[in-house]
């Protein structure tokens, strides 16, 4: 006979991970203290006696520290914001409340959500559940790591040149970047405002599917949230409703130029290859695809997202809130060593960038280009899905590095991106998967068109379920 868990006795067993592991993974920023994460206890038992069944009620959920929780710090990990509470929730936790999640703290990130390792906190280095002396991959490596570590069982991260689906490749599990629009950006923390999206993570494809269930949809307060979007995820059994059954006659998009590169780890090469040829014999069409503009991604990405955060962080100035320099005689000297104590280097950096590219008679050179190479790309990605269903390529061209390896070397940290960017430019929608091969788990991305979520769960789990990943 089986025994009934309770929601507290769940949320309890994963608090005491949370409290055994934190102090060495520092996937943590905040957990919330024992009477708001009881009250939400309380709720979620009441809808459960009640009959009132969600997706998602009951379930432990982080979040990273770049969005809103009405009371509690969102710190952006950074200096400047150490002290700031938030008077307001995001729409996606406001949802997450109404179904009865429970959520359980905010995690870890690299400041502002500017890095691909999360070694830029200013609340330290968050290390990676597969080897500690591995980075994480960011910018979402807190959210990743307190699910890799089954700290808990859900997490959200964002998104803006590959902060959800990096720190999942490199931890071993399933993150998803959704299409731009899909889930609302209100109460979300600001980097590059046209690139950011809000995601998910989890260990199981079918868990991703619940949680997109409940966050996905419009809001009114995100005008670039869309209308059109209804998510149609699960059944009535809260299972995953596939989107088709087998994979006869699913094209898939091969970019062989891509996953041949030198530059790419031999593992994740032959990994790449090995799923290719699984989903060939078993009735997938496989096409070769190219994206002759793919070199252009980073330098158009960074110029682009940079230009959005000097504008986005100009509100960081010591006088409305966050950290205030209390020396200076006038107010600009305070605007001044406020923000050159608050911010650190990797911010002061892309600060600095952005707005040399959007000064005056560097705009045209720089900025204007950029988003020009934008719309090619975009192009190109809807010439490839008029022929294909899916694109699979890696997610990353390199296994975790080191700790420290490449902090000093902002050039080679950004390459780490050279495969997620061209999705976030673009607006389309990825999921990293986590492949094993050599008892490794490599990130293998699945792109697909707009609002096409269902479609790669779908092959996710079909995939899931032939390699028995």
């Amino acid at each position: 006979m089986k025994k009934e868990v309770s929601v507290k006795e769940v949320v309890e067993s994963y608090l005491e991970k949370i409290e055994k592991q934190n102090n060495f993974y520092n996937a943590f920023i905040t957990v919330f203290d024992k009477n708001f994460i009881d009250e939400q206890i309380k709720r979620a038992q009441k809808m459960i006696d009640s009959g009132e069944i969600t997706p998602v009620v009951g379930l432990p959920v982080a979040v990273k520290d770049n969005i809103n929780v009405k009371g509690y710090p969102t710190t952006c990990a950074s200096k400047i914001l150490s002290n700031y509470i938030s008077p307001y929730n995001a729409t996606v936790i406001e949802k997450l409340y109404a179904n009865g999640a429970i959520i359980v703290g905010k995690t870890n990130l690299d400041e502002f959500a500017m890095g691909s390792s999360n070694e830029n906190s200013f609340f330290g280095i968050v290390k990676n559940p597969l080897n500690p002396e591995w980075v994480a991959g960011g910018s979402s490596g807190g959210s990743a790591v307190a699910v890799a570590a089954d700290m808990v069982p859900l997490s959200l991260g964002s998104d803006t040149g590959g902060s959800i689906r990096l720190p999942a490749a490199f931890c071993g599990i399933y993150g998803l970047k959704p299409t731009y629009g899909a889930v609302s950006r209100y109460g979300l923390v600001a980097y590059a405002s046209s690139l950011d999206q809000i995601g998910p993570f989890s260990k199981y494809i079918e868990d991703i599917s619940l949680i997109m269930q409940v966050i996905s949809g419009y809001d009114p307060y995100d005008s670039t949230s869309s209308k059109d979007f209804n998510p149609d995820f699960l059944d009535e059994s809260f299972n995953l409703k596939l989107a088709f059954n087998e994979l006869k006659g699913i094209k898939i998009g091969f970019p062989s130029k891509i996953v041949e590169d030198p530059a790419v780890d031999q593992i994740i090469r032959d990994s790449v290859k090995n799923l290719i040829s699984i989903l060939d014999s078993n009735g997938a069409i496989i096409e070769e695809v190219e994206f002759p503009y793919m070199e252009y991604s980073i330098p158009s990405y960074y110029i682009i997202a940079t230009s959005e955060a000097s504008s986005n962080l100009a509100r960081y100035d010591g006088v409305r809130y966050g950290h205030r320099n209390l020396d200076a005689d006038d107010v600009r000297t305070m605007m001044k060593k406020s923000r050159g104590e608050g911010f650190g280097l990797e911010v002061k950096r892309r600060i600095l960038a952005g707005t040399f590219c959007l000064s005056s008679g560097y705009y045209d050179a720089y900025y204007k280009k950029a988003l020009q190479v934008r719309n090619v790309i975009k192009k190109d990605f809807e010439n490839i899905f008029r022929k294909v269903d899916f694109v699979i390529m890696p997610t990353s061209p390199t296994l975790p590095w080191k700790i420290g390896e490449k902090i000093t070397d902002p050039i080679q940290m950004y390459l780490s991106d050279v495969y997620t960017v061209a999705v976030n430019l673009a607006g389309l929608p990825s999921l990293n998967i986590p492949y094993y091969i050599h008892s490794m788990p490599v990130g293998i991305q699945i792109i697909s068109n707009y609002f096409q979520e269902q479609k790669i769960l779908t092959l996710s789990f079909l995939i899931s379920q032939l390699t028995k990943n």
